[in-house]
């Protein structure tokens, strides 16, 4: 390499890597404004086609799932599924009995089959993941073994900063165990990354169309993630909410999904709103607001 060729190398680096280092960092400073004084934590994390295109805040602290474990429960599903231990069309039993136990639980299932019925292994995994329905969360759990084998698979396939301990009923019997279940807004992205892409084939086609065509149609969530995008945005995501404790104080409201920009482009971003003070409104506009910045971002570069 000759000496103006090394010169021009070095002017490109500087001017263009250092002007992209500048952009993203910007971002994370606007992201940042979003959450000064708010009275909550809040893990973010950013992940664009290229690798540069990277930001976290609070990305590697330990913060409460709820229900967006449930996606990670349906990626563990659908491993079985793949291994031909069950099938999408298989029929599952829902009894009187179980509906009864969940009827303090959200559950439009339980509300679509109130005396119980059997119904395909693919209805309950769409209601679980696209609804956040938490009879066939349980119902999901107890098929492959318990919670434990849902967090196996994820150490399994690399993603170690996670714990999946208690089933929807558990977790809802006492506040404090939302904690139990717990993610970094980082693994939640690495989550996603290794699912659409689909590393080291983890899904068969199948599984893998069918699960991104669920987190497509999720019901849930419509002021976060996408509540300030475009109303033809599509994003892939999942949920999850514990609600308020009498103190006012909210566990978890979060939001983690592939967000699609126009040009076939695309990119991942988990929000974790925890321990937070603020409404549910604020906690949901927070999430919109951050995922509003990264889409101009990305569309803008």
């Amino acid at each position: 390499m000759t000496k103006k060729t090394t010169l021009l190398a070095l002017f490109f680096l500087l001017t263009f890597g250092f002007s992209e280092a500048q952009s993203i960092q910007a971002l994370k400073e606007k992201i940042n404004q979003v959450l000064k004084g708010k009275s909550a934590t809040v893990g973010v994390a950013i992940q664009g086609v290229n690798a540069t295109d990277t930001l976290s805040i609070n990305g590697n602290k330990h913060l409460p799932m709820q229900s967006v474990y449930k996606y990670h429960l349906a990626m563990a599903v659908l491993h079985q599924v793949d291994q031909g231990k069950f099938r999408l069309d298989e029929k599952i039993s829902i009894s009187k009995k179980t509906v009864k136990a969940y009827s303090h639980l959200w559950s439009p299932l339980r509300k679509k089959y109130p005396n119980g019925a059997k119904v395909a292994l693919s209805e309950i995994i769409k209601y679980t993941v696209a609804w956040s329905d938490n009879v066939g969360c349980d119902l999901l759990f107890k098929l492959i073994g318990g919670p434990k084998v849902a967090e196996a698979y994820m150490h399994k396939i690399g993603i170690q900063d996670i714990a999946i301990v208690d089933p929807e009923i558990k977790m809802q019997a006492k506040w404090k165990r939302q904690y139990k279940n717990w993610t970094t807004a980082k693994a939640a992205n690495q989550v996603l990354q290794l699912f659409f892409k689909n590393t080291n084939n983890l899904l068969s086609p199948k599984s893998y169309n069918f699960l991104l065509n669920v987190l497509k149609g999720t019901k849930t969530g419509k002021k976060s993630i996408r509540g300030l995008l475009p109303k033809d945005a599509v994003v892939a995501h999942k949920t999850g909410h514990s609600g308020k404790n009498k103190k006012g104080l909210t566990g978890a409201l979060n939001n983690i999904g592939i967000v699609f920009l126009p040009g076939n482009s695309y990119f991942y971003i988990s929000v974790l709103v925890s321990n937070s003070m603020e409404s549910s409104a604020t906690n949901q506009k927070i999430i919109a607001e951050i995922a509003k910045l990264t889409w101009d971002y990305f569309n803008h570069q």
